[in-house]
């Protein structure tokens, strides 16, 4: 995993929204099918997805965009086994989530899909290393974690900071802490739901080519965000608005 020593970032272009589905000679690693869902609100049922398909390629990079309160959060959590249908399919690599127990759901999530979130969601009292190795005391492949960690930081540039704890840290720097958590068990989906939204342009800006280099790499990259910037880069954008793809 190569990451470059000068990050430039481009901004400008259309973004890519359209109603093409994947190519048929494409396996997808993320299948939705017909998916509603909804929360129960006292004795009031309120819909939050309606009539949701979609298809994630292996090795895409798809932005899901949205105005607040669309839905666009909660397909996330779909995506990623925090949550399950009320109504539909949600099959990961042809799994079907309604047909697996809490245990296997925990342990697909912990193994194929990695978090980053807007927040960074580090463990105060933790050092930065400690933090990375945090999702294998769950779940983990057969590696290496300290050694795995090790190397995840020093190709985050963080080599230095390793063992200094998030308050001693910069938000570029906590973000790549979270994103070198994301991948420690090195996972086949990576979920960021607005990585950018707690830093300035140009820390973004690194940060986004970091997800790009990533991608670039055969690595799957969902980002849900409400930025177009990011969504130019992206091989497809899904546009979910009032519960429902506008574009896919």
């Amino acid at each position: 995993m190569i990451f470059s020593d000068h990050i430039s970032v481009k901004l400008g272009g259309d973004v890519n929204i359209n109603k093409n589905s994947l190519p048929e000679n494409r396996y997808p690693i993320v299948e939705v099918s017909n998916v509603r869902k909804s929360y129960m609100l006292g004795d009031m049922e309120v819909p939050v997805l309606s009539g949701i398909n979609l298809k994630i390629e292996k090795g895409e990079l798809l932005a899901i965009m949205g105005p607040s309160g669309s839905g666009k959060s909660t397909l996330m959590n779909l995506i990623g086994c925090l949550d399950r249908p009320t109504e539909g399919q949600v099959l990961i690599w042809g799994k079907d989530l309604h047909s697996m127990s809490d245990e296997e759901l925990a342990r697909l999530r912990g193994i194929e899909i990695g978090f980053v979130f807007q927040t960074f969601n580090l463990v105060p009292r933790l050092t930065a290393f400690e933090n990375v190795l945090l999702p294998t005391f769950a779940n983990s492949r057969s590696i290496d974690p300290q050694k795995r960690a090790t190397e995840l930081l020093k190709l985050m540039g963080l080599q230095d900071r390793m063992h200094h704890r998030p308050g001693e840290l910069s938000g570029g720097q906590s973000q790549r802490v979270s994103i070198a958590r994301a991948l420690i068990n090195d996972p086949s989906i990576l979920l960021a739901d607005e990585p950018t939204g707690n830093l300035d342009s140009k820390t973004g800006s690194e940060i986004l080519q970091i997800f790009m280099d990533l991608n670039n790499e055969g690595r799957t990259v969902v980002i849900v965000t409400h930025d177009p910037e990011i969504a130019k880069y992206a091989d497809r954008v899904v546009l979910v608005k009032d519960g429902e793809i506008q574009y896919n």
